[in-house]
């Protein structure tokens, strides 16, 4: 889902750079959501009378109540689902929180609180509006995070940026990412297992806490992975290395 987002200004002197999703989008989504409800009542009869129509049961059911309660249910169960809507967006959006000496990443109810000087360089990967992620490098060129994040690239880099932080414009280590065929013996004993448990979590849930917490198993032991395209990549950090087998 995405969302035009809100900052605040930040640095040295102004306190924390905020982006998130704004807050009027919390106010208009149920609104919106009222108005198609109406909507869809208005148009419920037209629709019925089209052969071709989807939903023409349900429609019909909205057609058989009596006013003025069909028109008022319709609006309510519109609304409804505009705040179930405001709901997605929030357990799934990310705040970013940024200082001079700290960045905190909100999401799905957890934060994850990063020093400056544990962080090498800041980046978002990938495209789209579902695809995106903001990336924190290690010290070490592992990644310390790697969230989805549908804000603005522009104005998280500027949060990062007034805030000294090392904004970077691609992922420096790019180049050494392999794609991941199960049995790699390159690959640390137990990362194979890893990575096949985390293609299941993806299969699931994409963007799921299970994947997420995989990931970070993976990175203890030197394996850092991306995803593009339901596929997963793998670089490892210097000094890690498998001993053959597939683990398991």
């Amino acid at each position: 889902m995405h969302a035009n987002d809100a900052s605040m200004p930040g640095g040295a002197a102004g306190g924390a750079a905020v982006v998130a999703h704004p807050a009027w989008i919390r106010l208009v989504l149920p609104f919106l959501g009222l108005g198609a409800g109406l909507l869809v009542k208005g148009a419920a009869q037209w629709v019925i009378s089209l052969p071709w129509a989807p939903f023409q049961g349900p429609l019909e059911l909205l057609e058989s109540l009596p006013e003025p309660g069909a028109t008022i249910g319709a609006g309510v169960l519109g609304a409804v689902g505009g705040l179930v809507l405001v709901f997605l967006i929030d357990h799934d959006a990310l705040t970013v929180e940024v200082r001079t000496d700290r960045v905190g990443l909100a999401r799905r109810g957890r934060t994850h609180g990063h020093a400056r000087q544990d962080v090498e360089g800041v980046f978002m990967d990938g495209r789209g509006l579902t695809g995106k992620r903001l990336v924190l490098l290690g010290g070490d060129g592992g990644e310390l995070e790697r969230l989805p994040c549908d804000l603005k690239e522009a104005r998280v880099a500027e949060a990062f940026r007034v805030n000294g932080w090392p904004w970077l414009e691609a992922d420096p280590y790019a180049g050494e990412f392999r794609r991941w065929v199960d049995g790699l013996p390159e690959l640390p004993p137990a990362a194979n297992a890893l990575l096949r448990a985390r293609r299941e979590a993806l299969e699931k849930d994409a963007e799921g806490d299970d994947a997420d917490e995989l990931r970070r198993e993976l990175a203890g032991l030197g394996v850092v992975v991306r995803d593009e395209k339901e596929r997963q990549y793998f670089r490892l950090l210097p000094g890690t290395g498998g001993t053959g087998g597939t683990g398991g």
